[in-house]
């Protein structure tokens, strides 16, 4: 009995076991007629009209007695009863209740009554029956069949969906002879075997349920029945079989595989979209709510096959689409909503093929990246390169509500994002200061990057983008200052611009977008309530990787460089980019000519490589030479251009050439061998001249000590007319270079220059001066005494205060006393020269604040010049005109001091270092005790102090 024919109003039109048929409005009234016609009507109610209450359980035994009353069993099948209840339902609420007691009263008597059957189809073909109200008349009917522990009543099992599907779908003789089952199901099994270790480790068992299952895979069969059949529009073994019938109408058209798996469910390898089966299985899945909403599984699974197909491009490996079908599989295994896969599920359907294991994780692996429905609560849970749970729809997923967003991002906002990352992108100018340049991020115009000689890096923005050649906006800046009136026409070799390619630029503003997209997914979010705390990680960690791609493609963008080759012609020039800093690379590239180092000073000039000088040239102004590498195309790029200007300041230190500075007056300051002051440096007037060409109207004093010019002090004394031949621009010294010598010429010097030099040196103390009796160091040169008989010496060494005593210079005291010219007279003998007086009166000095000497009460005024020196009268002190003062054995070290009390006690808290510090060496320690000052000393002090002498060493004592 077909239910969806019973109408509410008419009836339906039955006939009886002899043929002869009549209208029944109520379903007991129609199976009572086609069991036993009018005698079943009068079973039922004794005038044989309707009844529309349903019959009690014992009628219906009665009626099912009369009709088996011949022998024969009676076969009761029931289609559409949950259609029927449910449109009676809204009619009248009451007929649930008369089914659920009509049914409860045959399923009663057929299982009482022998031989008699009942088959009952209790789900809709119309899905929209399946509601609230659907659901509940399904289960109240169910369950009086469940109360029935008769195994006849029973529905159909797994194990038999794959004969169900042989014998509906398949022709009678491709099943019946199943000759060629095992090579199939082997090929199959080979496939699946190569990527799945449980298959190769149980192939006996699997090749069974291969085999029960074939032509279908049994995944598929299971997952079908298993999962699907929980779906309210499925109609389970119904569903199963509408389905697969869908798909391999299809799919027989081009489809090659030794098993019916996922891959029916795709479309010819030549159409893209979905296929009817695929549509229909999508719309069913629609009817499912999750948190109240829909899933739209048509457009899910277009999204997901496009990105499968990208995710497959050019894996020879997986030659059937095997990604394709892993999405058809993770959609079958993600319903009803919040099931889910793991990757040998999805392997097991997809695995027929034989497709290569590499290939096809790192197609999974694409795929799962890309997904935008993909669950990524489980993607980010990986294991071996695979997410552990694959699926598909229950929760937003963040790549699609980016995707959503990043379509909303506007070209302005991008643009103002790009030009804020890209002043902030510290890789573009790292390390170009600190070389020396002047550095310039995103110029508004040419006139930002000053024309004065620097090195200038520019950053230029997108607009000076280029690809190949140089953009106009790019020139601009190389050739104009301010106006295209006003070029660039001294400097152009200094500046050096850094710009994007279009290609560059073009991804960096994608990765502008992307990170703009995922800060509106952030804030979409916070408007959500349904997120939990490991989607925001997720999304936290989009953020972070999307800035990182997006400072990196900023970065990887420039590599362009904009800059005047040596035909003074502006030229572009592509860099090798990556993640390191880019100003190092551009200074690296050989084509831009950047040099970093400085020149040495000989490259500077006459037959230096960079020819600088013209022929017959002799002198040329320092800001010329410095500035000819910004103005000069041909020449290198000087990064730092203060660079220049040290290698000549070092080459005048050098000697190599001399500098000049010409005042106002026209007279001249030079400089050889010396370190021009700032004040020259800064003059504008400061020229380099050459050695041969030059005269020195200024020499460094320092310069005249000895040792400090190259064969100058090779004899002594040297003399005013030996500093002239030095200095007549006609000798040269061999200089040491390194490995080889090279003769240098000494610049010319006038005579006055080489007299001043000489005062000041003396002056200085690094020239002894004697002329006659005159001897001068340290001091002031007497007029007129540098001249030509004068004799310079290296300074003599210091008089040691002890060398003016009696013991050591005997000559110098007739008696007692002596006086300061006579020390001087007697020292100078020695030396066979006048002493400088400088030294005497440092050793005197010395010898007074040591008490060794003093002055006697009628002396004259100390300290004193060698003029007053015969009024400064002095004596040895008495201590120490007892005991002389113990002469300086020979080669050894004296130190001698007055020390103070507390002093004393630390010597000899330090004695034991000492003793330690001097061990192989002998060790004198000689002590004077002076007592009082000017003055009588009490006796009784005196013998205090001798008695305490005496106990530290017999006979110590002073007097």
């Amino acid at each position: 009995m077909v239910f969806d024919r019973l109408d509410v109003e008419k009836g339906m039109q039955v006939a009886s076991p002899d043929g002869s048929e009549a209208t029944f409005k109520m379903p007991w009234s129609a199976i009572a007629w086609q069991l036993a016609g009018q005698a079943g009507l009068q079973l039922l109610k004794d005038d044989g009209t309707e009844r529309t209450s349903p019959p009690a359980t014992g009628v219906m035994e009665d009626l099912l007695q009369l009709a088996r009353k011949d022998g024969s069993g009676v076969l009761i099948l029931f289609d559409e009863v949950l259609w029927f209840v449910r449109v009676m339902a809204d009619i009248d609420h009451a007929w649930i209740g008369r089914m659920r007691e009509f049914l409860h009263s045959l399923t009663q008597a057929v299982a009482k009554v022998p031989q008699c059957c009942l088959v009952a189809s209790l789900l809709a073909s119309d899905t929209n029956k399946m509601d609230g109200l659907g659901k509940q008349i399904s289960k109240e009917l169910y369950d009086e069949f469940k109360r029935l522990a008769d195994e006849g009543i029973q529905p159909v099992e797994s194990q038999d969906v794959p004969e169900i599907l042989r014998r509906r779908l398949l022709k009678l003789e491709s099943y019946t002879d199943r000759s060629q089952w095992p090579s199939q199901v082997f090929g199959a099994l080979n496939g699946v075997q190569a990527i799945d270790d449980y298959t190769a480790k149980n192939r006996a068992a699997e090749e069974k349920r291969y085999t029960e299952s074939y032509p279908f895979h049994p995944v598929l069969i299971e997952t079908l029945y298993q999962k699907w059949t929980q779906l309210e529009g499925f109609q389970q073994t119904r569903g199963i079989l509408k389905t697969l019938a869908s798909a391999l109408r299809d799919a027989v058209k081009w489809d090659q595989m030794p098993i019916i798996g996922a891959q029916v469910f795709l479309v010819d390898p030549k159409v893209e979209g979905l296929g009817v089966a695929a549509r229909e299985m999508a719309s069913i899945a629609q009817l499912e709510q999750y948190e109240g909403r829909r899933q739209n599984w048509t457009a899910i699974l277009e999204a997901e096959l496009a990105h499968a197909r990208k995710a497959q491009e050019a894996l020879l490996g997986v030659r059937h689409r095997e990604i394709e079908q892993a999405v058809m599989a993770t959609f079958l295994h993600s319903q009803p909503i919040g099931q889910r896969a793991t990757s040998r599920d999805l392997k097991m359907l997809v695995g027929v093929g034989s497709p290569d294991r590499i290939e096809l994780d790192k197609g999974l692996a694409r795929w799962s990246d890309a997904s935008w429905y993909l669950d990524d609560t489980f993607t980010s849970d990986r294991e071996g390169g695979l997410p552990k749970v694959w699926r598909l729809g229950s929760k937003p997923n963040l790549k699609q509500m980016h995707h959503d967003a990043r379509q909303n991002v506007s070209a302005t906002l991008v643009d103002e994002v790009l030009e804020k990352e890209i002043r902030g992108a510290g890789k573009l100018t790292e390390g170009a200061r600190g070389a020396g340049a002047k550095v310039h991020v995103l110029p508004a115009r040419p006139a930002d990057i000053e024309d004065d000689g620097e090195f200038h890096y520019a950053v230029l923005g997108p607009k000076a983008a280029s690809s190949g050649k140089p953009s106009a906006e790019a020139k601009r800046f190389v050739d104009e200052t301010t106006t295209p009136e006003k070029p660039r026409a001294q400097n152009r070799n200094a500046v050096v611009l850094a710009v994007p390619s279009k290609d560059g630029m073009d991804v960096a503003r994608e990765k502008v977008r992307d990170l703009l997209g995922w800060e509106k997914v952030r804030e979409m979010l916070k408007e959500r309530s349904d997120i939990d705390t490991a989607a925001t990680t997720r999304l936290e960690g989009n953020l972070r990787v999307a800035r990182g791609e997006m400072v990196s493609q900023i970065v990887m963008a420039y590599s362009m460089a904009v800059t005047v080759n040596d035909a003074n012609d502006v030229a572009a020039y592509r860099i090798n980019v990556d993640n390191d800093p880019l100003f190092p690379k551009m200074v690296g590239d050989k084509r831009l000519r950047i040099e970093s180092t400085a020149v040495n000073a000989e490259a500077l000039l006459p037959g230096g490589p960079f020819d600088l000088w013209s022929a017959g040239e002799n002198a040329r102004f320092v800001k010329d030479l410095v500035g000819a590498f910004a103005a000069t195309a041909r020449l290198p790029k000087m990064l730092n251009r203060s660079a220049i200007l040290e290698t000549l300041l070092q080459g005048c230190e050098g000697g190599e050439f001399v500098l000049r500075v010409t005042r106002a007056d026209q007279s001249t300051r030079t400089f050889w061998k010396s370190r021009p002051d700032d004040t020259a440096v800064q003059d504008s007037s400061l020229e380099v001249v050459l050695s041969d060409a030059a005269t020195l109207t200024e020499i460094d004093p320092q310069l005249m000590a000895p040792g400090k010019l190259p064969t100058l002090w090779e004899k002594e004394p040297i003399t005013l007319p030996d500093l002239g031949v030095y200095f007549s621009g006609k000798h040269f010294v061999a200089v040491d270079k390194g490995g080889y010598t090279e003769n240098l010429l000494i610049p010319a010097a006038t005579p006055q220059a080489i007299a001043d030099a000489t005062a000041s040196a003396v002056k200085s103390g690094r020239v002894w001066l004697v002329n006659g009796m005159i001897s001068a160091l340290s001091e002031d040169v007497p007029p007129g005494f540098v001249n030509e008989s004068a004799q310079l010496f290296s300074p003599p060494p210091p008089v040691a205060s002890v060398d003016v005593l009696p013991a050591q210079l005997a000559a110098a005291w007739p008696g007692d006393e002596s006086n300061a010219h006579l020390l001087h007279a007697a020292l100078s003998s020695i030396a066979g020269k006048p002493l400088p007086w400088s030294r005497v009166a440092h050793a005197l000095d010395e010898a007074f604040r040591l008490g060794l000497i003093e002055r006697t009460l009628d002396s004259g005024a100390w300290p004193c010049d060698l003029g007053g020196a015969s009024a400064v009268k002095v004596r040895v002190r008495k201590s120490e005109a007892k005991q002389s003062p113990p002469s300086k054995h020979y080669g050894s070290k004296v130190a001698s001091a007055e020390l103070q009390i507390h002093q004393v006690q630390d010597f000899a808290d330090h004695i034991d270092a000492l003793r330690e510090a001097t061990a192989g060496q002998l060790l004198r320690i000689r002590v004077t005790l002076e007592i009082g000052e000017q003055g009588q000393v009490d006796q009784a002090v005196v013998d205090k102090v001798n008695g305490i002498l005496g106990q530290i060493r017999a006979g110590w004592k002073a007097e």
